[in-house]
């Protein structure tokens, strides 16, 4: 196995954090590998934020629902989908940007922000940091867009925790990869029987790892997703002036 599959295969969600600081070279590869990662028609339709300020970082957590790991380690980046600057270039062009009034300019904005979250995971392990993904900011996000001063066309889509790890998590299983890999066609058949597999996998993680308050996956997500997630998003989308009409 060669060390860029090795370091994503071993991925871990780090919720505990060293109060140490990266050093500014190394956050700046971290932010350029981000940067150069690819996007939807040279589009560049994603901008981070970085967060330092120890105060910031204890209000982002805060507004996630109580996620301390937010304040603990020493830098959180905010992606955000961004058609603010796109607007910007497109005005300095002559033209007019119309792409924001449409839910697939979210699904592309949204899908640029997902690579270069990937980019600046991989290169933070690849530093020997640990990680953690926030979509908590979204939980109340005008207070986010408030707090960072976010122009109209913007939205924070996901966080991204960096630090240097105290207490190391254990890797969760997946579920089956015949559950998450299809040959040519998907295959609803071989769902039921993964899902029933992965349930009795995961309950063997928690018993492994002492966690007594663990659920089967099935129990686990319907605790999120019987309900709307985060219900105040789309007002949110609409107050930033996307439209999902078209």
């Amino acid at each position: 196995m060669n060390q860029t599959i090795e370091l994503l295969t071993s991925h871990r969600s780090e919720r505990s954090y060293l109060d140490k600081p990266i050093a500014e070279d190394v956050l700046t590869s971290i932010i350029e590998a981000a940067h150069l990662a690819p996007t939807s028609v040279n589009s560049q339709q994603v901008s981070l934020i970085v967060i330092r300020d120890a105060h910031r970082r204890a209000r982002i957590a805060e507004l996630a629902g109580g996620q301390p790991w937010v304040a603990q380690a020493p830098v959180f980046i905010t992606v955000v989908l961004d058609m603010h600057k796109t607007r910007l270039g497109i005005e300095m062009s002559g033209k007019q940007q119309i792409a924001h009034q449409s839910i697939e300019s979210l699904i592309s904005g949204s899908t640029d922000v997902g690579i270069a979250l990937g980019a600046l995971m991989t290169a933070a392990r690849s530093h020997g940091l640990g990680v953690v993904p926030i979509g908590g900011i979204r939980n109340n996000p005008k207070a986010m867009i408030e707090l960072l001063q976010l122009p109209e066309l913007t939205f924070p889509v996901a966080g991204l925790v960096i630090g240097y790890v105290d207490i190391p998590a254990q890797q969760k299983p997946r579920l089956p990869l015949n559950s998450f890999c299809h040959e040519e066609y998907y295959h609803c058949e071989v769902l039921s029987e993964a899902i029933e597999q992965y349930n009795k996998t995961l309950m063997e993680h928690w018993q492994h790892i002492d966690r007594n308050d663990g659920s089967n996956w099935s129990v686990n997500t319907a605790n999120y997703y019987q309900n709307i997630y985060y219900p105040a998003v789309l007002s949110a989308i609409q107050q930033q002036g996307f439209k999902l009409d078209k």
